[in-house]
């Protein structure tokens, strides 16, 4: 089963541009910050939001096609979305709520006892929303979901409700549950680790524009863009210009690299992700000397600030982090060579 979303729609001081596809039994993440249209993008897929123009299809069926003047209800698109708040009846029990989704009365009854069973709720059927816990909320969100048989997951931020402790716990239960459904998911989120744990493959939003999908891997080891590149993680950018020999001038940091790619056309930064950066001795290709500026000490590892040659302020500062008995050894250096191994710099364009 195929979902293909081309949507625009034009809210005066914010345009939605997005396109991306998905299949069956695959998890994509939309990554973005908030406020880039991720909520937006799934309301226009279950169709409580209209876009101005382009086209939703699942499979042969058109749910959405602004030339064809189709626009299927919400009822009729067979869609499932869980709110960030979950939506339940705070007046209905366990049972009740998800009794709500089943489209077939006749088997009504037996869908709320398997589903029950299925997502771990036995004993808890005659219990309110506010009886539950926030896992228990969610599985409750999800029963009542695929109570109605949905072909499409839609998934909005489903652990932002959550407190810090549960969210561990609840997402290995919504892993498991979601490794068995059988049709496209679409999980919306603006942290970069949950895509790294449950989705196949990404595709980020930046002020309403999608880039292209790539597998989530790829985000990680080799983003094509800036804004890929900071939703990514990535702590240490620099602006960047081609120099005439095939060799990147990193400008805010102050030094010339060896890349170890071809140059992308229309580069304009390059990164380097923390880790990534080792201290050496002295000089040498793709070295620079730093200054320590600011030393912080986590549980397990020391985050150094340093300034570069470029300067000591905004993307001219670099971030490493280190290993605690690593950092010890190398305290007092002044300066501190770093090397910026050529394999490991990320090369990269400006969003389109």
């Amino acid at each position: 089963m195929n979902l293909s979303v081309d949507i625009h729609k034009d809210l005066g001081t914010f345009k939605l541009d997005v396109s991306f596809e998905t299949d069956s039994g695959q998890i994509t993440g939309l990554l973005g910050a908030s406020g880039c249209g991720k909520s937006m993008t799934l309301r226009c897929i279950a169709g409580i939001e209209k876009p101005d123009r382009g086209r939703i299809v699942l499979d042969d069926k058109v749910l959405f096609d602004s030339e064809q003047h189709i626009d299927l209800p919400p009822q009729k698109r067979r869609v499932g979305y869980l709110f960030q708040n979950y939506a339940l009846f705070p007046n209905m029990t366990v049972a009740q709520n998800i009794a709500v989704g089943a489209r077939d009365k006749k088997v009504r009854q037996e869908t709320v006892e398997r589903l029950v069973r299925t997502l771990y709720l036995d004993d808890q059927e005659k219990k309110y929303p506010r009886q539950l816990s926030g896992g228990q909320q969610q599985r409750v969100a999800l029963a009542r979901i695929l109570a109605s048989a949905p072909e499409v997951l839609l998934l909005d931020e489903p652990f932002s409700a959550l407190d810090s402790y549960l969210k561990w716990q609840v997402e290995l239960e919504l892993s498991d549950l979601l490794s068995a459904f059988s049709g496209p998911v679409i999980f919306v989120t603006h942290n970069r680790d949950e895509v790294q744990r449950l989705c196949q493959q990404v595709c980020v939003l930046d002020q309403g524009r999608s880039q292209s999908v790539l597998p989530v891997k790829e985000l990680f080891e080799a983003p094509r863009t800036l804004s890929a590149c900071l939703l990514s993680g990535c702590k240490n950018i620099s602006r960047a210009r081609a120099t005439a020999d095939g060799k990147v001038e990193a400008l805010d940091w102050g030094v010339t690299l060896e890349p170890g790619r071809p140059l992308p056309e229309g580069l304009s930064h390059i990164g380097m992700r923390a880790h990534y950066i080792r201290p050496v001795d002295g000089p040498g290709p793709n070295r620079l000397p730093c200054k320590v500026e600011r030393v912080v000490e986590n549980v397990f590892s020391t985050v150094v600030m340093l300034s570069t040659p470029g300067g000591s302020q905004g993307f001219s500062r670099l971030r490493i982090e280190l290993e605690k008995g690593r950092w010890s050894e190398l305290t007092g250096k002044d300066p501190l060579w770093l090397e910026l191994p050529p394999g490991d710099l990320l090369l990269l364009t400006q969003d389109r």
